[in-house]
């Protein structure tokens, strides 16, 4: 699954892996792996450290639960480091924060973003092969003039969320826009990057 070629006795045996976010990129934390270590990562596909201090192999969250789920592993150009990405389940840092080197308050908005991607991909995939009891393909069924009055008709129940003040609803109404209007996107044959696209023209005026 994941070729790669490590030099560990050139390394003394432990080779440092740092340990990336998938979604997000953020560097979540640093860790070091033996050989065991990296069969044990690639068999399970949780990342797997060996523990100086406990000198022992250590599984990240075997005590927290907050394991490491393996996407991909690289390893550098002169086989002495490792690059592993992951979908960390829960909290990295034992002080309870997302990485070890910190909060990135940029990690948060670049996962929202990335989030609003794949949930365009799978209102495309409806597209292209309707589901059965999906609301997504009921709009589709029912037409772009019917899924341009559910966009209207979300885009004021957030304005008046928005003028009244009702944050907390606030949230709900505008994530129903947001839904409705990449909808609309693909039922007319267009896509968020072509959005997208206008705004970066835009701002380079």
């Amino acid at each position: 699954m994941h070729n790669v070629k490590i030099d560990f006795d050139k390394m003394g045996g432990l080779v440092p892996a740092v340990i990336q976010d998938a979604a997000t990129s953020q560097v979540l934390m640093l860790g070091y792996i033996n050989q065991e270590a990296l069969d044990k990562t690639q068999k399970e596909g949780l990342v797997t450290f060996f523990s100086r201090s406990k000198n022992r192999l250590w599984t990240k969250g075997e005590t927290s639960g907050h394991t490491l789920q393996v996407v991909s592993i690289v390893d550098d150009c002169d086989n002495d480091s490792l690059l592993i990405k992951v979908n960390p389940n829960g909290p990295t840092c034992h002080t309870g924060d997302t990485s070890c080197f910190g909060e990135d308050p940029s990690a948060k908005r670049l996962a929202a973003v990335q989030f609003i991607a794949r949930l365009e991909e799978v209102i495309q995939q409806r597209k292209a092969n309707p589901t059965e009891a999906s609301y997504t393909n009921f709009l589709f069924d029912k037409g772009v003039n019917k899924i341009a009055q559910k966009v209207g008709e979300e885009a004021v129940e957030t304005v008046i969320d928005a003028v009244a003040g009702k944050t907390d609803t606030m949230k709900g109404e505008a994530a129903d826009l947001l839904y409705h209007l990449l909808v609309l996107l693909a039922a007319t044959g267009l896509e968020l990057a072509d959005v997208v696209a206008v705004l970066e023209e835009r701002h380079k005026k």
